[in-house]
């Protein structure tokens, strides 16, 4: 892991942290992007925050992600925020969380796959060039 700052991936980063934002305030009461869709883009913005500032392996990163928020998941089994003092409706209480789910898992799981994916298939891709035609 080198440290390189990129302006695109912390763009990206602050961007994709006013939708968690948008979906923790605003979509609350729509269960399915409360529930599942939040959980699904929070391994996308861990992803992308890590890349605004160091050079790391992709693949390594993604499973590097995976691991630490099943391990956050797990914590959360254990009541982890409210053991490190943090009260109820705090900003770090949120963070952390406060439930342990499988599905939660399953939709890091899926988050993760999905980026996996988009970074595999836009591999070797200058991304900011146009084609030849």
């Amino acid at each position: 892991m080198k440290f390189q700052f990129s302006l695109k991936y912390l763009l990206i980063s602050i961007f994709i942290f006013l939708i968690e934002v948008l979906i923790a305030t605003k979509l609350k009461d729509i269960f399915f992007v409360r529930a599942y869709l939040g959980d699904v883009i929070v391994v996308i913005l861990l992803y992308t925050l890590v890349k605004s500032f160091f050079r790391v392996n992709n693949e390594k990163l993604i499973l590097g992600i995976l691991i630490f928020s099943c391990f956050i998941e797990v914590a959360q089994y254990f009541n982890i925020a409210e053991k490190l003092g943090f009260r109820p409706g705090s900003l770090m209480y949120i963070v952390i969380g406060n439930s342990f789910s499988w599905i939660d898992i399953l939709c890091y799981a899926v988050g993760c796959l999905l980026l996996y994916l988009f970074v595999t298939m836009t591999k070797g891709q200058n991304l900011t060039s146009t084609p030849d035609l």
